[in-house]
Order: structure tokens, then C-alpha cells, then sequence
């Protein structure tokens, strides 16, 4: 919800679009507008880490079943990896769910004492692809290298 000075910036014209009447008014729109974006933002991560521990625990699972069916070395092999991999899904889903909340705060930090928001060199969405490659890596390593 709007707080009350943010809902007293908006002004109805004629048509009955909002409107911002000074310069002020139209600075502190801007605020309003890049809080709700990151807000999208954040909860974007939360979607894609749920997704991760999601699919962590269905490799689990998927696994779990096959080797009950068929308990061979190859199913045995097959199941630890797969807790391995989806282990570290939701400890990687976990982790960005942390450092996404962090940079939201940090970010609505800065707007609120009118600091300039800085971009990073490495932003969140690079380090997590980056670490999820790293981390596929070593599973498909570990998967081969029997």
C-alpha cells in the first residue's frame, strides 16, 4: 500500500491519469516507481530459488524411486549424485534468496538518503548462474568419473 504523502503526490488531471505537479513531486514518483520495480525484482528471485529447491527435491525423489525399483551400483551411483545435485540446488536457491533480500535492502537504503544507486560488476543474476554452472560442473564430473 501507498503510504499517505506518497498517495497525497498524485494528482488526478483531466483525463484521470496521475499526474505530478512540481519537480519534487515528480522525484519522489521516481522513488515510488524504482521501490516497486525492485520489489518485482525480488520477488522474481524468490520465484526462480523456490524453483530451485523445487527441483532439487524432485531430483530427489525421481532418484529415491529408481533405486527402489532396481538396487544396482549404476542406481546406487545415480541416487547420491542426484541428492549431491539437489542439495546443492537449495543451498544455492537459499544462499540467492539471502543475497536478494541484501541488495533489495541495501538498495532501498540508498534511495531513501538520496545516494546515488550504484550498479555492481557482478550482479546477482551472474553470480548464481555462475556458481549454478560451477556446481553442474562438478556433478556431471563426479557422474563420469567412476
Amino acid at each position: 500500500m501507498l503510504k499517505n504523502d506518497q498517495r497525497n503526490l498524485m494528482r488526478q488531471d483531466t483525463a484521470g491519469a496521475a499526474t505530478a505537479s512540481s519537480p519534487n513531486d515528480r522525484t519522489a514518483m521516481a522513488k515510488l516507481r524504482t521501490q516497486l520495480a525492485l520489489d518485482r525484482t525480488t520477488l522474481a528471485w524468490i520465484r526462480t530459488t523456490l524453483t530451485f529447491a523445487t527441483f532439487g527435491f524432485g531430483m530427489v525423489g525421481f532418484f529415491r524411486t529408481l533405486r527402489e525399483r532396481s538396487v544396482t551400483p549404476e542406481s546406487v551411483h545415480l541416487h547420491e549424485n542426484a541428492i549431491r545435485f539437489g542439495v546443492a540446488l537449495i543451498i544455492l536457491g537459499t544462499v540467492a534468496t539471502i543475497l536478494a533480500g541484501v541488495s533489495h535492502w541495501l538498495t532501498l537504503r540508498r534511495l531513501r538518503r538520496n545516494k546515488a544507486v550504484v550498479l555492481t560488476q557482478w550482479p546477482l543474476s551472474i553470480t548464481i548462474a555462475m556458481l549454478l554452472a560451477v556446481v553442474g560442473l562438478a556433478l556431471l564430473y563426479s557422474l563420469f568419473s567412476r
